[in-house]
Order: structure tokens, then sequence, then C-alpha cells
């Protein structure tokens, strides 16, 4: 019987996956934070570019999305330099709506990605 269930789980499971096709945007929309006082800026980047909001430099290396629902959930790829330090603080993929799930560990500063832009200008 276990075995049977088993065989069934193993067929049905392609039937189960979601389509995860993406399309990849123009550039991203983020949210910049200065914990220590309270200042906050929306930057715009397009893919490749570069953005320095206080002593970070915020690099954005691409940007995506859900192909079948654009204004569903983007990430993006991100190298965020701080001018004091050596390394990168933070190098990865960001996902806007679970910006906890990889973030930025700083002291002094948070950075969040709100959506990816397209070649129209538009935000998804």
């Amino acid at each position: 019987m276990k075995r049977l269930a088993a065989l069934l789980l193993l067929i049905s499971a392609p039937a189960l996956a979601q389509d995860i096709r993406t399309a990849e945007g123009s550039g991203a929309l983020l949210r910049w934070l200065d914990k220590m006082s309270g200042e906050t800026a929306d930057v715009e980047l397009s893919a490749g570019q570069a953005a320095v909001s206080g002593h970070l430099t915020i690099l954005l290396d691409e940007c995506r999305y859900p192909a079948a629902d654009p204004a569903s959930d983007a990430f993006a790829h991100l190298t965020i330099r701080d001018s004091r330090a050596a390394d990168p603080v933070f190098s990865g993929w960001m996902i806007a709506s679970s910006p906890a799930l990889s973030a930025l560990d700083h002291p002094r500063y948070d950075v969040w990605l709100l959506r990816c832009t397209t070649e129209a200008g538009s935000a998804e």
C-alpha cells in the first residue's frame, strides 16, 4: 500500500509543479534606510548600474519577476559594499516579498527590493 501511494505521488509530482518562468526587468526600485538618522530614499537602478547612499555602494546585477504575473514577487541580485570594509557586506539574491529571507546585515543601513522596472520605465 505504501509503495502504491509513493508511486502515485511520483507520477503526480510534475502536475503539482508551478510555472516558474521569469522575465528580466531592465532595472529595479530599491529602498534604503539609515537607521541612525531615520533618512530613507528610493533608489532606481538599471541592470549593471551602481548608486552610492551613505557609506554604501549598491550594485544591481539583475532583477527578475514571474512572467505570468508581473505585479507578483520580484527578486534581484545585488552586491552591496561599505566604503569602510574590504569585502562586500551583501552579495546575493534579495526577494521583494521576503526581505528578511536574504537581508543586508548591517548595523547602520537597511536596503530592500521594492520591485523590478521594465524598458518602458514602468515598475512591475
